[in-house]
Order: structure tokens, then C-alpha cells, then sequence
């Protein structure tokens, strides 16, 4: 069963909307959005297992031009 989890960012100032595209075309992204409030993106993903998750984020997302920090929350139903 696939690992899912909500993955809020913390972007440079005027990079929400270049961050959430850059997130949303990365392969187990389902949705990311631009947002108001304590993050500036949050995007939902899956993941084989919590491995390739922790993998995914720190290799493929912290990666991307603008991203200063995120914060994983895991889907647990």
C-alpha cells in the first residue's frame, strides 16, 4: 500500500507559483497548489513506502529553485 502525504513548502518570496509547477510535474505528485497562510505551496503525493518518500522530498523537491524548507505531514487512515 502506497505512502501518502501532504507536503508543505516554504518558498523565496515570489516563487509560490513557479515552486508549485516545478512540484506538481514531479512523477507521485497528485496535486500542488500555491497557497496563503503559513506555507506557500502544498502539494499531495504518494509513495511506494516511507523510504522513497523521505527520498522523493529531500532528492527531487528540496532540489527545486526557490524551496527554503518543507514540512511532511503523512496520511495515517
Amino acid at each position: 500500500m502506497p505512502v501518502r502525504a501532504y507536503v508543505f513548502i516554504e518558498t523565496t518570496p515570489g516563487r509560490a507559483g513557479q515552486v508549485a509547477d516545478g512540484v506538481a510535474k514531479l512523477p507521485g505528485v497528485k496535486m500542488a497548489h500555491p497557497v496563503t497562510g503559513s506555507y506557500d505551496v502544498i502539494a499531495f503525493l504518494e509513495a511506494k513506502d516511507l523510504a522513497a518518500l523521505g527520498e522523493f522530498i529531500t532528492a527531487r523537491v528540496h532540489r527545486l529553485p526557490g524551496v527554503l524548507k518543507t514540512t511532511t505531514n503523512v496520511v495515517v487512515d
